[in-house]
Formats: structure tokens, C-alpha cells, sequence
């Protein structure tokens, strides 16, 4: 047995030198075209301030109320807490000791000025499909932002994924560098909104499925958010939030603004609508539109609806309490006053499988962001605090099988799973 033991331990420390030996050093290096790429030029940081918006860097690394761009954001994640770094340019906490090298080395290769092996919680697995261009560009920038002392804190995660090995043998199978390549049958158009939505973007690191060690699957088929405790949507499913059949000024305008005559945007997406992409030009969101309207369909998965008796009851209790509270707004035919009252009638946030959204707007409340477009936003109250976890259930129930739309049932125990996730 003990003999066993030693050979089983000798072989699994041989895959791991494999690993590291294979994925430590898979790095793709380009230089800068030359210094006056990345150099502190108006033309630089300009740019650079635009693609970090395109980027939405804010976002994680800001901590709600503190300076941008300090880090301190914790991201919780399956495996344990990640703390977002201060990437301001404090030389001793932040990466004002930083060449453009070293940047691009992150955002490309996955890999710190030291050397160390970055979690692809930041999304470089996205990030590498950046140009050394626009790379130097968000260098440039990042060195114009005033430094903030701020050390970093230390990630807080469960052995094995702890381990720099563990993470090298993770990289040999879900990471590879490289740029993003233009297809030669789509004109340019197609390519730069390919070019956002799959680099700088990193839209599949909300909406794709993650396996059991945390890795994004290929494609946008939607999957559940482990850091918020929010679905983001299949942006190729018809059932979901594919936009095939939208016009492509209804997806620019929806991008924009966060509301349009078909959909308004609520929960994370919302944040991203507001620090993100409403403050990018409307060429490139014109260009995101086109490239995500032409994913191909995914079929949608089969619907199945309870024959139990209980269930009419639950959406009968529901309906009451919808008449209650919700019909002023939404009608009490479901179609609402779009755009400032969504329809619940052919909502599709309300039939997907997971009902995990309505479930946390009922709880919650519904708030599409402000934005130029949309200056004065109408909102949605929450119910948290005047519903128990049976009557949000029963009235998300009544939603989700009325005025035409058929999805399963909920139950209270799905809604007290929400009610305390945190709200961003």
C-alpha cells in the first residue's frame, strides 16, 4: 500500500512538472511599435481613457465610494475571495514601477511583473486578444491616473487553488495567448465589433457557462455568475437574450442607453451600460450590435411545465398579489409602458430556465441606469421587505406562466437563496 502511495504521489508530481514546464513559459511577446506608443502623449491617454471605459477596468478595480482605480474590490468567487489590485501609478503599490512590457505581459500572457501567474479572474483569457496598440494605449493612460498609496491586499483562497502550480496546470488546458485575428469573409464593420465583444469586452466572462474549476466555456450561451449571484443570458438563444431577430438600432440603443423598445437592462448589466458602454462612440457599439446579432442560433432547451395541482394554487396567490402591487405599472394585460415599464409578456428574463434575475428585481427592485440617453430612469421598487420568500415565489410563479409565458415554477426555497446575495 505505502509502495503504491509513493508511486501514485511520483506520478502526480511528474504531471505537475509537465505542467509547469509547458505552461509556465507560454508566453507570446510583441514589442511596441515604437516609445512614443506608450508614451504620456494627450493622444495616449486620450485613447487610453477610452479603452479602459471600453474595458469597464473601473469596475472591479474601484472599491464602491474609494479613489478609481485603487483596487481593494473583492471578488467572490467558488474557490475563495480575490482582491482586485491598485493599478494607479503609486510606484511602490501600484504599477508606476511598471514598463510597458510589464503591462502588456498582464493583459496579454497572463503573467505579473514579478513573474507570477495571474487568476483569470482578471479576464485575460478575454484580454489577450487586445492589439499591442491599444494595449500601450491603456498603458499610457493607467501612468497618467494619480497615484493612491493603497497596498494590496492578500486573496484569501481554499488549497489546492492556492497553489502556483495549480494554477500553471490550469493554464496548460483553458489558456493560450494570442491576438485577435480579423476573419477574411467579414468586412470591418463585423471584425471591430468581433474585436470588443471578445478582447477588451470580455462579455464571455458573464455570459458563458463555467466548468468546475471555474473555466469559461466557448460561445455566449449565458451562465450563472458565481461572483453576484446573477444569470447573465445566452446572447445566442432566441429563448434567452440572443438578438437575431432585433433590429440592430434597437440593440445599439438598448447598449447605449440601457433601454430600448424591446428590453430594458437591470442588475450587473446595468452597471456596465452606465460606466461602460454608454461612454463609447456610437461606430463601435453600432459595430458591437452587427457582430452580436450575426452569432448563430442556439436551439432553445425544452420547456417543462408542472401538471401539479398545488402549482395553480401558488399562481393563484400570485395573481392577488400581483393585482396588489404590480398591475398600476405593468398592466394587467402584462404589456407595461415600455420603456419606462418593461412588459412582462413575452419577457424573456422572465421564461428562462433560471429564474434567478426576476426572483432578485422582485426582491431587490429594478433600476435601469442613468445615462445620457436615459437621464431620468424609472425604476422598480423592492418587495424584500413586504414579501416572505412564499409570496415572492408565488408572485414570480403567476409571472412566469401568464399572458402567454410558460416556464417552470418557483419555489421559496430558490428565493431565500437570494434574498441575502449581495447586490453588486
Amino acid at each position: 500500500m505505502k509502495n503504491k502511495l509513493l508511486i501514485s504521489l511520483a506520478a502526480l508530481t511528474a504531471v505537475i512538472g509537465a505542467a509547469v514546464a509547458v505552461a509556465w513559459p507560454r508566453q507570446d511577446f510583441i514589442a511596441a511599435s515604437s516609445p512614443a506608443a506608450f508614451a504620456p502623449s494627450a493622444e495616449n491617454i486620450a485613447r487610453g481613457a477610452y479603452l479602459a471605459k471600453a474595458g469597464d477596468c473601473m469596475a472591479c478595480h474601484t472599491v464602491r465610494g474609494g479613489p478609481a482605480y485603487a483596487g481593494g474590490r473583492a471578488l467572490e468567487t467558488p474557490f475563495g475571495s480575490l482582491v482586485a489590485p491598485n493599478i494607479t501609478s503609486d510606484r511602490d503599490t501600484g504599477i508606476g514601477a511598471w514598463s510597458a512590457d510589464d503591462f502588456w505581459n498582464a493583459l496579454h500572457n497572463g503573467t505579473s511583473r514579478d513573474g507570477r501567474l495571474l487568476y483569470p479572474a482578471f479576464p485575460y483569457t478575454n484580454y489577450t486578444k487586445v492589439s499591442r496598440a491599444d494595449s500601450d494605449a491603456l498603458y499610457a493612460f493607467m501612468q497618467s491616473i494619480p497615484a493612491q498609496k493603497a497596498p494590496n491586499k492578500p486573496h484569501s483562497l481554499a488549497f489546492p487553488y492556492n497553489q502556483q502550480l495549480m494554477l500553471a496546470g490550469w493554464r496548460l488546458l483553458y489558456f493560450k495567448p494570442g491576438q485577435y485575428v480579423p476573419a477574411s469573409t467579414r468586412n470591418a464593420q463585423w471584425n471591430r465589433g468581433a474585436y470588443l465583444v471578445e478582447g477588451l469586452g470580455h462579455c464571455a466572462a458573464c455570459h458563458s457557462t463555467r466548468n468546475s474549476v471555474g473555466a469559461s466555456e466557448e460561445g455566449l450561451a449565458g451562465g450563472l455568475i458565481p461572483m453576484i449571484g446573477w444569470y447573465a443570458p445566452s446572447l445566442t438563444s432566441d429563448a434567452e437574450a440572443g438578438l437575431g431577430s432585433w433590429e440592430v438600432p434597437h440593440i445599439v440603443e438598448l447598449l447605449k442607453t440601457g433601454v430600448s423598445p424591446r428590453a430594458t437592462v437591470f442588475g450587473p448589466m446595468a452597471e456596465v451600460v452606465q460606466r461602460s458602454l454608454q461612454h463609447l462612440d456610437s461606430g463601435d457599439v453600432t459595430a458591437m450590435a452587427v457582430y452580436l446579432k450575426s452569432l448563430p442560433a442556439t436551439p432553445a432547451p425544452a420547456v417543462e411545465i408542472s401538471t401539479d395541482p398545488r402549482v395553480g394554487q401558488v399562481i393563484a396567490e400570485g395573481k392577488k398579489l400581483y393585482e396588489a402591487s404590480c398591475v398600476e405599472c405593468h398592466g394587467s394585460d402584462g404589456k407595461g409602458l415600455p420603456p419606462h415599464y418593461p412588459p412582462l409578456a413575452g419577457n424573456r428574463a422572465l421564461t428562462m430556465k433560471e429564474a434567478v434575475n426576476p426572483i432578485r428585481i422582485v426582491l431587490n427592485g429594478g433600476f435601469a441606469p442613468g445615462t445620457a440617453g436615459n437621464p431620468r430612469p424609472y425604476g422598480m421598487p423592492p418587495y424584500s421587505h413586504s414579501m416572505n420568500d412564499h409570496e415572492v415565489a408565488a408572485v414570480v410563479t403567476y409571472l412566469r406562466s401568464s399572458w402567454g409565458n410558460k416556464a417552470p415554477p418557483v419555489t421559496a426555497s430558490e428565493v431565500n437563496r437570494y434574498r441575502s446575495a449581495p447586490l453588486d
